[in-house]
């Protein structure tokens, strides 16, 4: 199915927050929406939070959705898909072409999620199949008014996004967060994880217009490329930091690479100015991160 048409006259986008019922997880995972003639949404959260979302659409006046744009199908973005089309069923998600399958069929990517996120993955919720003509490849989808790029690094299907003006990049730009005097970027590398195709997905979004760019986790920035180029040189630091440590032996090398970085990268300056429980969710996915890192090093040894 080939999906051709229009999407114009968009009012400005709006996060909006899902609140998870787990210590750190607060001002962290969220919805854009773009209201308009054709009214969008980007990514949708995860299966147990989202009457959340419903709520919060509702309490908006949003009664009508036409299109869910998917940066990507991990179950924090995409576990709620099936219960939000059935709350709107005039919707259509688009998604990577190659991310049908499994959302029509959730179990392996229920399995690595549970492999990847262990406990998370079940405070996340369930993944339920999602109807096959529910869903549209980016392959064929032509809707003046959305640009999709591939961005594949942090998942092989990722997508992001340009929506009248604003870039929408999921995680493809990183995990960016403020607060009211400190600022926070982290590389998203889980495992199984490529730099040379997240640093390729970078170059292909600087390409791009320098716009406003839309984080899912969380917030927005005013210019694209600077955030974009400060992702880049981040990602290669890290991986010098990775290499470094892993040549002295991987004994203790996740500990090793989180105690350096968190004092060396300038990124993670203020780290310790977060709440403590955020913290501790920052530990645990910048684990997972170093371990998407030593993946990759192991298969691609030299530099």
């Amino acid at each position: 199915m080939e999906l051709r048409g229009r999407v114009s006259s968009f009012m400005e986008p709006e996060l909006i927050e899902i609140k998870q019922d787990r210590p750190g997880f607060d001002r962290f995972i969220g919805s854009w929406i773009c209201p308009g003639d054709k009214t969008l949404v980007i990514d949708v959260g995860p299966s147990r939070s989202l009457p959340k979302l419903i709520d919060a659409l509702m309490a908006m006046g949003v009664h009508r959705v036409d299109f869910v744009l998917l940066t990507h199908i991990h179950m924090d973005h995409a576990g709620g898909l099936a219960e939000f089309l059935d709350h709107y069923p005039m919707a259509r998600a688009v998604c990577h072409s190659n991310a049908i399958a499994h959302l029509v069929d959730p179990s392996k990517l229920w399995l690595g999620s549970r492999k990847t996120l262990g406990d998370l993955a079940e405070a996340y919720g369930p993944i339920r199949p999602v109807e096959r003509e529910r869903l549209l490849p980016h392959t064929e989808t032509r809707v003046e008014g959305i640009d999709i790029i591939e961005t594949p690094g942090h998942a092989p299907h990722h997508l992001s996004f340009i929506v009248e003006g604003n870039l929408f990049a999921g995680e493809a730009g990183g995990i960016y967060l403020a607060g009211k005097d400190w600022e926070y970027l982290r590389p998203a590398t889980p495992p199984v994880f490529s730099l040379k195709e997240f640093l390729a997905s970078i170059d292909r979004l600087l390409a791009a217009e320098d716009l406003p760019i839309c984080y899912a986790h969380f917030g927005r920035a005013g210019r694209s490329h600077p955030m974009l180029k400060r992702q880049r040189a981040q990602l290669l630091f890290w991986e010098s930091v990775m290499r470094e440590e892993l040549a002295k032996g991987d004994d203790r090398l996740t500990e090793r690479c989180m105690g350096r970085l968190l004092r060396e990268d300038p990124e993670l300056k203020d780290f310790g100015a977060m709440p403590a429980a955020d913290q501790e969710r920052e530990k645990f996915f910048t684990a997972s991160s170093l371990k998407g890192y030593w993946g990759f090093l192991q298969e691609n040894p030299q530099s």
